[in-house]
């Protein structure tokens, strides 16, 4: 079985296409603010969790040498579920700065983003990591427009440069809506692509109801960001986020959604606002536990 042929049997592990794939908890490192490998294996516990979504680009360029958090997260214990890779030259000052600059969109910052993904691939494959996930960027609604062709076509070149190293990517939901997303999977064809679902997002970029969306997009969804925003009252303006629990979401329907469509992907808590991260983290976890019929 060559890295390819591995890729492919992640993504369809990930999709929910293996019966016996079991959900996972963990949470995002960057929501954790660590400041080191050890911080980051430390507050993983703080927050009562043993797993992580792991940023690779702190890793990549040395911020976070490979070796400590290797070390760092074996001896606490803590899993790495799998990784996220964030785009150059991004803004999210107002949706208007990050719908010019997100994701793998802007040409100017193409050739820094393939040359980042390769080395994110090889990090992804060193560290075991079967998944990586990222925004594409704002994709146009309309498949004529010559950007959506060039998002395509450099969707692909990802996806094969992840593959080279065994490792699935996933979209992360909320530049666009459920349609345009279903419709991009499908140009994408064999590529395979999934969804990382967050349905925070689809709140705060104002890209449509999650629980409908989620309904839409199951088929697809390799992995759950749990987070939770509420909509601003100023279309084209920014939601806000808060702690899973208090904004817009409707998590019971949501994890209804889940369980009807037995989508089995990892639920990754996500914060990326306040400052009682930890605090908000394990609370996210007990919303989790209890949609699950735990204690």
């Amino acid at each position: 079985m060559d890295r390819c042929d591995i890729a492919c049997a992640e993504w369809e592990r990930r999709a929910g296409l293996v019966t016996n794939a079991v959900s996972r908890i963990g949470v995002c490192s960057w929501s954790l603010q660590p400041a080191s490998a050890s911080d980051l294996a430390l507050a993983v516990h703080d927050a009562g969790l043993d797993a992580v979504q792991l940023a690779l680009d702190p890793v990549r360029t040395g911020a976070m040498p490979l070796p400590a958090v290797r070390d760092a997260l074996a001896a606490a214990g803590v899993s790495i579920l799998s990784g996220m890779m964030a785009m150059a030259d991004e803004d999210y000052t107002t949706l208007d700065t990050i719908r010019r600059t997100g994701g793998i969109v802007p040409d100017a910052s193409w050739p820094a983003n393939l040359t980042a993904a390769r080395q994110n691939a090889r990090l992804a494959g060193a560290l075991g990591i079967g998944l990586v996930t990222f925004h594409a960027g704002f994709v146009p609604h309309d498949a004529r427009d010559a950007r959506h062709g060039k998002l395509v076509e450099r969707l692909r070149t990802l996806a094969a440069v992840f593959a080279d190293e065994g490792v699935a990517i996933a979209l992360e939901t909320g530049q666009e809506s459920a349609a345009t997303l279903l419709e991009l999977i499908d140009a994408l064809g064999e590529a395979r692509v999934g969804v990382n679902f967050d349905p925070a997002n689809m709140i705060l970029y104002g890209m449509g109801e999650p629980v409908a969306a989620l309904r839409r997009l199951a088929a697809h969804v390799t992995q759950v960001h749990i987070k939770d925003a509420c909509a601003s009252p100023v279309p084209g303006a920014w939601g806000v986020e808060v702690p899973a629990g208090e904004g817009d979401v409707d998590w019971p329907a949501f994890f209804a959604v889940l369980a009807a469509h037995d989508v089995r992907a990892d639920l990754v808590i996500e914060r990326e606002a306040g400052e009682r991260r930890v605090a908000d983290v394990r609370a996210a976890r007990t919303l989790i536990v209890r949609a699950r019929g735990g204690a």
